[in-house]
């Protein structure tokens, strides 16, 4: 397990860029080479300044240090204040977030990690990493990551109807239009939990078998319910505590 990884490789310009922003974001105020950042993306140094022009012109409060000790920063009101993680502290978190490598909040989970990473101390975040090297998760050798559309997860965080074609255990695909509830994690998959307009009752949606999504725009209104009454005997239902 690593909690920090030193070089991102063969990610398409849309992902790097999103990347560059959090690279920056992490280690802010401190400032990054365009050397550095091409080293890490392996890129040109050319195409990094490319990116960052790209970015600045996109709104993106990224600001460039001239000379011979200069690079580029983003605007410390978009960064984490400094963070007093301890070395096992950090590797908890790290641990707690490696376990969501096969969920659909496994980009997430990476995005947040760094964040912490970058604001802690630099002495105690390569304790951190050190400590990380001798710690091992255990997964499946077939488990397969879970996929979910970046069109379904907007609407469980906007809370918004949308239309999904659906294949059930037979095989035997519908189009309905359903109303986000949350997301659960099963024994071996992520379920949608909604309220489908088609059956108007709450439904379990497998993650791994919505075939397609489409967003509608509509609000989807607050229906309060007992989902406990699906929940297996011998299985109780909690939520993250945040």
């Amino acid at each position: 397990m690593s909690v920090a990884s030193s070089r991102v490789r063969g990610v398409n310009r849309t992902d790097r860029l999103y990347a560059l922003v959090e690279d920056l974001r992490a280690s802010a105020p401190r400032l990054r080479t365009a050397r550095e950042l091409a080293g890490r993306y392996e890129v040109s140094v050319r195409t990094i300044e490319r990116d960052i022009a790209a970015l600045q012109q996109a709104g993106v409060p990224i600001y460039a240090d001239v000379g011979r000790r200069g690079g580029y920063t983003l605007d410390k009101a978009m960064t984490l204040p400094p963070l007093n993680f301890t070395p096992t502290e950090a590797v908890a978190v790290a641990a707690a977030l490696g376990r969501l490598e096969s969920t659909p909040f496994a980009e997430a989970s990476r995005s947040a990690l760094a964040k912490i990473v970058g604001a802690m101390p630099e002495r105690d975040a390569a304790a951190a990493r050190e400590l990380a090297d001798r710690v091992r998760l255990l997964r499946r050798v077939d488990e397969e990551p879970a996929r979910i559309s970046p069109l379904l997860e907007q609407a469980i965080v906007a809370r918004r109807v949308v239309r999904i074609r659906y294949e059930d255990r037979d095989g035997a695909a519908t189009e309905r239009e359903v109303e986000p509830i949350a997301a659960m994690a099963g024994s071996h998959c992520w379920y949608l939990v909604a309220w489908c307009r088609l059956r108007e009752d709450t439904r379990f949606f497998r993650v791994d078998r919505i075939q397609h999504v489409a967003l509608t725009g509509l609000p989807a209104p607050h229906r309060p319910g007992d989902d406990s009454r699906y929940c297996h005997p011998g299985y109780v239902m909690l939520r993250p505590a945040l």
